[in-house]
């Protein structure tokens, strides 16, 4: 099966997040203060600068030579440094927990042992451990029973308020749409 996801906005970059999990979830950990289009492009943009995308090569790279590649213009990240160091703590993690296989964290039990997985990995907190629960589960099929309710809101069917919601360019837009209300009501 050929799954479709528009999540960098860019055929290429989306293609490879597709079609690679560890690519998805390197997506997930850079969607952090920047757009949701660059962080979810950054995958594709190590892969073309590492030759590939191996959670192995990342784990064992040189910090200092990772976070170079990270740095360099354009930059991965606005914040290439730190990230840096967030994505190879991370891609270390799978490796020695999952044996560098992050299909593992999602493989069995139920919602809410997933969705403890994700929260257990570096970088990802309850609220990025909950939107990526939902994203597997609205967008990949990955729908161990009770995922809807370990992903909290994220998990609801028909909602627009997180990467989990966009398949196009049109929900994007109702996703930053909501985005734009709920801190406009956080604010009064």
């Amino acid at each position: 099966m050929t799954r479709t996801v528009c999540l960098a906005q860019n055929p290429d970059a989306d293609a490879l997040l597709a079609s690679d999990m560890f690519a998805l979830l390197t997506g997930m950990l850079l969607d952090q203060q920047i757009p949701m289009e660059k962080a979810f492009s950054g995958p594709k943009v190590l892969a073309d600068r590492m030759g590939g995308l191996d959670v192995h090569r990342i784990a064992e790279a040189d910090p200092e030579a990772f976070a170079s590649i990270m740095a360099t213009p354009p930059a991965v990240h606005r914040f290439p440094g730190s990230m840096a160091k967030r994505v190879q703590a991370m891609a270390q993690f799978v490796v020695e927990t999952y044996d560098g296989d992050v299909t593992k964290i999602w493989a069995d039990g139920d919602g809410a042992a997933v969705f403890k997985r994700l929260k257990a990995l570096p970088g990802f907190g309850e609220q990025k451990a909950k939107i990526f629960l939902a994203l597997l589960g609205k967008q990949f099929e990955v729908t161990p029973e009770g995922w809807r309710a370990a992903a909290g809101s994220y998990g609801d069917e028909g909602s627009r308020r997180s990467v989990a919601d966009v398949r196009d360019s049109k929900s994007l837009l109702e996703v930053r749409d909501f985005k734009k209300a709920a801190k406009a009501a956080a604010k009064k």
